[in-house]
C-alpha cells in the first residue's frame, strides 16, 4: 500500500482535478479580461477599469482567479518541490531543505492571497 507523505492525504486525482479547474477559470478570467481590453482599449481611462472592477461580478470572478492562481500555484509548487528536490540529487538534507522550500511557498502564496482579497474588497 503505498502512503501519502506530505500532502496532507490527498489522492492525486484530487491534485489533478484541482489543476484542471483552476486552469479553466484563469482561462476565462484571462479571456473576459482580455475581450474588455480589446473593446475599450483606445478609450481606456482609471475611472472606466475602476468601474469595471468595482462591480460584483468582477470582485468575486477575481477573488475566484486569485484563488485559483494559489491552489494552482501550490500543487505545482509541491509538485516540483517532492519531484526534484530528492534525497538522491540533494544528500541527507533533502527533507529539510524540501519542507524550507514548501513552506517559503505557502508564506509567499497565503500572502498574495490575502493582499488580493484586500484590494478587491478592501474599501
Amino acid at each position: 500500500m503505498v502512503k501519502a507523505v506530505t500532502n496532507f492525504g490527498r489522492s492525486g486525482l484530487a491534485d489533478w482535478l484541482v489543476q484542471r479547474v483552476s486552469g479553466v477559470v484563469l482561462l476565462a478570467y484571462f479571456l473576459v479580461v482580455g475581450a474588455y481590453l480589446l473593446i475599450n482599449g483606445s478609450d481606456l481611462d482609471y475611472a472606466t477599469w475602476s468601474g469595471f472592477f468595482s462591480t460584483t461580478f468582477m470582485q468575486v470572478f477575481s477573488t475566484a482567479a486569485i484563488l485559483s492562481v494559489v491552489s494552482h500555484s501550490w500543487i505545482g509548487l509541491w509538485s516540483v518541490s517532492t519531484d526534484y528536490i530528492t534525497e538522491r540529487l540533494m544528500g541527507g538534507s533533502a527533507t529539510v531543505l524540501r519542507l524550507a522550500f514548501q513552506a517559503a511557498s505557502a508564506v509567499v502564496l497565503f500572502t498574495y492571497l490575502v493582499w488580493g482579497i484586500q484590494i478587491l474588497w478592501g474599501n
